[in-house]
């Protein structure tokens, strides 16, 4: 049960009430930014809440115990801080969003209805619905180490040791010449051999997706020179010239960190667990 502020409560038992709702979206990169279907701004907590008369969100439910509660909200992309562009290159992945009832004559009188993180965000033309995850979404994310053949570390952490730094596992380029939306040639790191930063990281220093970050999914060697393919195409067209960095893949096995990383003591995968094929297995009595 919601504990509301008494100036609030005494303003719900006077029958007619002005309230309204407002959304605070916190990105992962610390901007904020605020949103209400209020028919003019609000402010408060240091958050200016931009009026938005296309922002609504679907019914608001609370349940008791550990299951993920959702809702939607969904609005048109017309503000100018919620860049359409930013929503497919992920920016608002995993974003944290607040959820307030305000009383929009004193925005003194408030109360927080919800928070959680923003999960998928599906787009229509120029419209978009978001969805809002609540906080036992994380209860359901894998928790400490993992049993398996592959390692769990990630490339570069403080359990793999390896430096990211090196130019032997990370370099710049430019791109040379576009093939497709997820396909380009990349000059400047030629002498790399094939499939090296296959699984690694391609972050754009410049160009329209500057400061953005996409993994390789297939690096390669042709007439062309060293072809890139991306997993996911940038939500902004790619150009020639566009600089960028390559970081080094791993594909989590322990030969790969034996032979291409010279770091197998920092493995953390199990490569001698039993697989399925013997776990299944069963006792054969011996002619």
């Amino acid at each position: 049960m919601k504990s509301l502020p008494a100036t609030l409560q005494a303003h719900l038992d006077g029958g007619a009430t002005t309230l309204c709702w407002c959304w605070r979206l916190i990105r992962r990169d610390g901007v904020v930014l605020g949103f209400t279907d209020h028919d003019r701004p609000l402010s408060f907590d240091g958050t200016k809440f931009e009026a938005s008369t296309g922002f609504t969100a679907s019914e608001l439910k609370e349940t008791i115990g550990l299951s993920v509660d959702n809702l939607d909200v969904s609005g048109a992309i017309s503000s100018e801080r919620l860049d359409e562009l930013d929503l497919l290159a992920g920016i608002y992945d995993d974003a944290h969003v607040e959820i307030f009832r305000v009383n929009w004559q004193d925005t003194a009188q408030r109360v927080l209805m919800r928070s959680g993180s923003l999960g998928e965000v599906r787009r229509t033309d120029q419209a978009f619905t978001a969805e809002v995850r609540g906080l036992a979404h994380y209860l359901q994310q894998p928790q400490g180490r993992l049993y398996q053949n592959a390692c769990d570390a990630d490339l570069g952490d403080r359990r793999c040791t390896v430096d990211l730094t090196s130019a032997t596992y990370r370099v710049s380029g430019t791109v040379s010449e576009v093939l497709s939306e997820r396909r380009f040639a990349v000059a400047g790191f030629d002498t790399f051999t094939a499939q090296w930063f296959t699984r690694g990281l391609l972050a754009f220093d410049s160009g329209a997706n500057q400061d953005t970050a996409f993994e390789v999914r297939d690096h390669e060697l042709s007439n062309a020179g060293a072809v890139v393919e991306l997993w996911r195409a940038p939500a902004r067209d790619i150009q020639a010239g566009d600089r960028l960095t390559l970081t080094a893949g791993c594909d989590k096995a322990l030969a790969t960190c034996r032979d291409k990383f010279a770091n197998v003591e920092n493995f953390r995968g199990f490569p001698s667990i039993p697989g399925m094929d013997f776990v299944t297995s069963y006792v054969r009595q011996e002619a």
